[in-house]
């Protein structure tokens, strides 16, 4: 492996102190928002769309409103600028994987500190965060509080004083195959719960990838 290639290997018996995750991919299945806010209401336009705004956001670097973001993805892939006003309506719709919560809890009763670093505004983070349950995490860090968006290495950083930690000390749980080598980068530990099969973006290899998140964590469940 060259220099310049990141990796995620571990050293045998290492432990983090502290598991973060990715917010609207890796605990909540956002996707079926995105779909009911399409006008057909399936994915055949929501993906399309999910896809696109994947890339604005992950391209985007210094926080701008996350609504026009999701506003210009959709007229981006020839979509009506109302599906983002459809897209804030239902988000109070969204839903975590089945099996998070139970993860969640597991994970805090063996100790770790549990912490969100999400691509969206202040408002939204708390809203979709609440639906993986009241008081889970630790600390919630949004792309509007840290002034920047992921994969830029700030949006990571700005998690490490909100949980007493350093980078060394975190596993990171990649929804988006962008997170994997952005955390990785930051100097995280990665698995990836990559639930819908999305394909693998840069050079960085997380230490599991898996469909489900009780598979992607099973090295710490």
């Amino acid at each position: 492996m060259t220099p310049s290639t990141p990796t995620n290997s571990t050293t045998p018996g290492w432990q983090p102190k502290a598991i973060v995750f990715d917010l609207l991919t890796a605990l909540l299945d956002s996707w079926t928002v995105w779909d009911a806010s399409t006008p057909s209401g399936t994915p055949e336009e929501g993906r399309v769309w999910r896809k696109r705004y994947l890339e604005v956001t992950f391209g985007q670097g210094a926080y701008v409103p996350y609504e026009d973001l999701v506003e210009i993805s959709a007229r981006d892939v020839g979509l009506p600028s109302s599906v983002a006003k459809n897209l804030l309506r239902e988000w109070e719709n969204m839903k975590p994987w089945p099996e998070a919560g139970d993860a969640l809890r597991r994970l805090r009763a063996q100790g770790y500190k549990l912490g969100v670093v999400t691509n969206c505004s202040k408002h939204l983070g708390r809203i979709a965060a609440g639906k993986v349950g009241e008081n889970v995490f630790d600390a919630i860090v949004t792309a509007e509080e840290s002034g920047f968006y992921k994969p830029a290495t700030q949006a990571y950083q700005a998690i490490f004083p909100a949980l007493g930690v350093d980078a060394s000390e975190i596993l990171f749980v990649a929804g988006s195959a962008g997170d994997v080598e952005g955390a990785t980068d930051a100097g995280m530990k990665v698995v990836w719960h990559n639930r819908v099969g999305l394909a693998k973006k840069g050079d960085a290899v997380p230490l599991r990838e898996a469909r489900t998140l009780d598979d992607a964590l099973k090295d710490f469940l």
